[in-house]
């Protein structure tokens, strides 16, 4: 395994003279977020405050439990769309990374997890994982943390079964070659997430601005991580 700054070298040899189109790609999925969110607040948050405001009486029993509701379900469906986002902007970068394509094509790149023939692995590898790595949360914070280690390259695994095969491979089977490849380098991983705080703090202080430019440089990281972790510790 390559070091740190071997791995966000690869990562910046990817984006040089791609920036801007890595940025777009990024921002993609930002716009859409944003605009999903206007829309929930027009569709269900005014009609909610005006039945608020004319039933208010009632709504003191069950205030509690549909805000908590409500707000469990928008949560769980924007993890999935931020999962389906996430697996096709690290897929281009991989690609790039591998000299499989010399070019980004930010308004499809951004969508590639929503493709045909894999928006169901993606969607079924997250709620697999969410629910595994809950079920350990409920153990302890600190082995939830180390599963998500585990399974953090199922959506890599997932691709590189898919395009060698051109058939879907199981979502289970790739959370499991996850693990077996992440054997011994859960440790490398987090310490290369630690890396980037600094990073962090810095966009952060530009409102969020900053997270444009970030955004790729940690993908193409975790690309580059992917790709030198041995694949022969896969069984």
């Amino acid at each position: 395994m390559k070091t740190r700054a071997e791995l966000k070298s690869e990562a910046k040899g990817i984006l040089r003279g791609r920036w801007k189109d890595s940025v777009l790609m990024c921002l993609v999925p930002t716009l859409i977020s944003i605009a999903i969110g206007l829309l929930l607040f027009f569709i269900f948050l005014i009609p909610t405050i005006t039945f608020v405001q004319n039933n208010s009486d009632l709504l003191n029993n069950t205030a509690s439990y549909d805000g908590n509701s409500g707000g469990g379900g928008g949560s769980f469906i924007g993890g999935i769309i931020g999962a389906l986002f996430s697996a096709g902007i690290s897929w281009t970068f991989l690609d790039l990374l591998r000299g499989k394509r010399q070019e980004i094509r930010p308004f499809s790149d951004a969508f590639r997890g929503f493709a045909g023939p894999v928006i169901l692995g993606v969607i079924c590898i997250y709620l697999l994982m969410a629910l595994f790595i809950s079920l350990w949360l409920l153990l302890l914070v600190i082995p939830g943390i180390i599963k998500g280690y585990s399974y953090s390259q199922a959506y890599f695994v997932y691709y590189d079964a898919y395009e060698e095969t051109g058939t879907r491979p199981g979502f289970l089977n790739s959370i499991t070659r996850s693990k077996h490849l992440m054997k011994g380098y859960k440790g490398q991983l987090f310490v290369l997430d630690l890396s980037f705080i600094g990073w962090h703090l810095l966009a952060i202080l530009t409102f969020g601005i900053g997270y444009l430019w970030l955004t790729p440089y940690i993908t193409a990281t975790k690309a580059a991580f992917y790709e030198n972790l041995p694949k022969t510790t896969v069984v």
